[in-house]
């Protein structure tokens, strides 16, 4: 079951679910519109390994937009951070976006409960796009849990990803053990 519009805000009132910046515009039927943050990032590494740490090089959108290329994969950020105490969020792309041409996710599309940060993106174009900062790029749809939560996420010791900044975070695959 989805959360609708109504449970979303009556969520966000008792602080199990947190957006912010908030825009009541960007409230849809069943999900909310989260924004292309300024930063983009990308491998510094041709070759990436998973047992090693791969650096990224940042770089600020500019006002102008970037134009996406094919055969490039970069990490991106939502504008929104947001936090989720106890429900399940899934990012999902815009119909808009993708018919533009444009992942925003390769497979990490559901987060955990007791996340907190801002989304790191893994985006991938069909054909060149040009893209520009605070555009509408996807959408965080809520479930409910069943049952109690044992340990949120935000609680692991093995959280990787708890507490993301605004800019993109690169894998930390290389943190398992393997």
């Amino acid at each position: 079951m989805i959360l609708s519009d109504k449970r979303i805000l009556e969520e966000m009132e008792k602080g199990t679910i947190r957006i912010v910046p908030y825009e009541p515009e960007c409230l849809g039927s069943n999900s909310y519109d989260v924004h292309l943050g300024k930063w983009l990032a990308k491998y510094d590494q041709e070759i990436l390994d998973a047992k090693q740490h791969n650096t990224i090089t940042y770089f600020e959108i500019p006002a102008e937009g970037f134009t996406l290329l094919p055969a490039v994969f970069y990490l991106g950020v939502t504008l929104e951070y947001t936090e989720t105490h106890a429900h399940v969020p899934f990012l999902e792309g815009k119909s808009s976006t993708g018919r533009l041409g444009i992942d925003i996710h390769a497979t990490a599309g559901k987060g955990d409960v007791g996340f907190k940060g801002n989304w790191t993106l893994e985006i991938s174009v069909k054909q060149p796009v040009r893209i520009y900062p605070g555009m509408p790029i996807g959408q965080l749809i809520y479930f409910p849990v069943d049952g109690e939560v044992n340990v949120r996420y935000d609680h692991k010791g093995s959280a990787k990803y708890s507490g993301q900044g605004d800019k993109p975070v690169e894998s930390m695959m290389w943190k398992n053990k393997f």
